[in-house]
């Protein structure tokens, strides 16, 4: 029979945008120490949002019971401009973790409605990505969830249109509602917004279908991209398990397994996946082989604190 494996996919973990919010915050935390804010979770992650909180980092969803003066971040989602208008209103000294390929859509968005297109943004509507984008833009944006709201567009045909993407969404999902828009409407106007993080990840897994019959993907159920993971995983054929950490895992779920894939949503570091292959190789997976598909080597500036 063999050893039995683990194959881990590479790119996993932290992409650009995460790995510069985190920094922000430590950056942050260094200048001003704390009580530190942060407008919703800095990244969806509870082990991250866990470590922070213990180092006295307050995260927050409404900004009303902040005290004036004090420091507040905004997470790596984005926000909307009324959270904008708060936070001056307030006197807080903001400083923005906004993912930079995030504040491209927001960019895009503005443009496209300032320049009389009707916007479709394809996305999750209680993101924080989405409603951070809407948020950002003068005029109404319509979210396209998935391709029952193509169905129920009713837009003439010389209706200028044009669409968007939240960023951490499934490149085979997006794929097939962006068909059935061109097929609506041929003239319509669109971008691909999906990250290059999240469709490097995908297409790890992807790989990793090819030779396993079951993978982890390590990340939060409030995580957009970790869930996408998951459900690519399965699309492959696989079966598959979201799971937060190590803890989620029993002796139990062992039985029958054999060669193992392991990835990692966007925001999850890489000590969780540690544990996850430690939790395997204590049970019998001798060998450890790393499936590379790209080499990532994005960086992000850091903005002042």
């Amino acid at each position: 029979m063999g050893n039995k494996k683990i194959y881990l996919a590479s790119p996993r973990g932290f992409c650009a945008g995460v790995k510069r919010a985190l920094a922000i915050v430590d950056a942050t935390l260094e200048k001003y120490g704390t009580p530190l804010y942060v407008f919703n979770e800095i990244v969806h992650n509870d082990y991250i949002v866990n470590s922070l909180q213990n180092k006295g980092v307050i995260f927050v969803d409404d900004l009303y019971n902040i005290p004036a003066g004090s420091n507040l971040i905004y997470s790596a989602h984005g926000v909307s401009k009324e959270v904008e208008a708060a936070a001056q209103l307030h006197s807080l000294n903001t400083i923005d973790a906004t993912c930079p390929l995030v504040k491209k859509v927001h960019v895009k968005a503005q443009r496209l409605s300032d320049s009389g297109y009707k916007v479709l943004l394809i996305g999750h509507s209680a993101h924080p990505e989405v409603i951070g984008t809407i948020g950002q833009v003068n005029s109404p944006i319509t979210v396209i969830e998935d391709i029952s709201c193509v169905e129920k567009l009713e837009y003439t045909s010389d209706t200028p249109l044009a669409y968007l993407t939240q960023t951490t969404l499934s490149s085979d999902d997006t794929f097939e509602i962006v068909s059935m828009l061109q097929n609506k409407y041929p003239n319509i106007y669109g971008d691909n917004d999906i990250c290059y993080a999240t469709q490097n990840r995908q297409d790890a897994v992807k790989s990793l279908s090819n030779c396993c019959d079951t993978i982890f993907i390590i990340g939060s159920e409030k995580s957009s991209n970790s869930n996408r993971l998951n459900e690519v995983a399965q699309k492959m054929g696989c079966d598959s398990y979201l799971i937060n950490s190590v803890n989620c895992l029993t002796d139990d779920i062992c039985h029958n397994l054999r060669n193992i894939g392991i990835s990692a949503g966007a925001s999850a570091p890489q000590c969780l996946v540690d544990e996850v292959v430690e939790f395997f190789q204590n049970r019998g997976w001798d060998d450890v082989e790393e499936i590379f598909t790209v080499e990532e080597n994005i960086k992000f500036s850091l903005p002042k604190v």
